[in-house]
């Protein structure tokens, strides 16, 4: 009998959380700081904390990610 090997699943980008981080952040920078919307005013602060939090985190994540991906490459994986 011969095995048939199933195909690999498709690869995830590396960058995936980086993106979701960046696009949460960035929502929260508007929520917190651009909007005009008076009913976001009691979430104000909240969200003006979170941006500072998450769009360093996503920078960061970026260039770990891809100093990563690059010396994988180098690899030769």
């Amino acid at each position: 009998m011969e095995k048939k090997s199933s195909p690999k699943p498709p690869q995830m980008s590396p960058y995936v959380f980086t993106l979701l981080l960046m696009g949460f952040g960035l929502w929260c920078f508007w929520d917190g700081w651009i909007t005009t919307d008076p009913d976001m005013a009691d979430h104000a602060l909240f969200n003006q904390v979170l941006s500072a939090i998450l769009i360093p985190w996503a920078m960061w994540d970026f260039f770990k990610v891809k100093k990563r991906y690059k010396s994988k490459k180098n690899d030769g994986e």
